[in-house]
């Protein structure tokens, strides 16, 4: 979700670019001196960046966004065989779109398998297609 955090971002930049316009009259309307429009002033000249800023930051919302959108479109590849490390059986199973599978036994030797360090699921670490988290570009339970 981070296309969301851009269009924020860029939202705030494309107000204060503008403040030029909007800050006189609230401070005036605020009874405030002409002291406090100076501020304005200084802001104005810095406008061109703060709207840069904002092109800038609001493509880059939009380039996230859509490839988010891109994943979630991705056909998602649910059966992967299992592969024990211990006895090298290995099995077809269906991953969970709704959880993570943290442990799975060996049918052949028990052998109870864990994620290696770095995976988030058995299906990662001994899998031979990745969670479907994983496949979509999103982070893993």
């Amino acid at each position: 979700m981070q296309y969301k955090k851009s269009i924020i971002a860029s939202t705030f930049a494309f107000i204060v670019a503008a403040s030029c316009c909007w800050l006189p009259a609230l401070v005036i309307a605020i009874g405030g001196g002409t002291t406090l429009l100076g501020i304005s002033n200084g802001i104005e000249q810095l406008s061109g960046v703060f709207m840069s800023l904002g092109v800038g930051l609001l493509g880059l919302g939009m380039y996230q966004y859509n490839k988010k959108n891109k994943a979630v479109n991705k056909e998602l590849i649910l059966q992967s065989s299992i592969s024990c490390p211990g006895c090298g059986h290995s099995k077809k199973e269906i991953m969970p779109t709704n959880s993570c599978l943290f442990y799975y036994s060996c049918e052949n030797c028990n052998r109870r398998l864990k994620p290696l360090e770095g995976d988030c699921c058995v299906f990662c670490s001994y899998g031979t297609v990745a969670c479907p988290p994983i496949q979509l570009n999103q982070n893993c339970c």
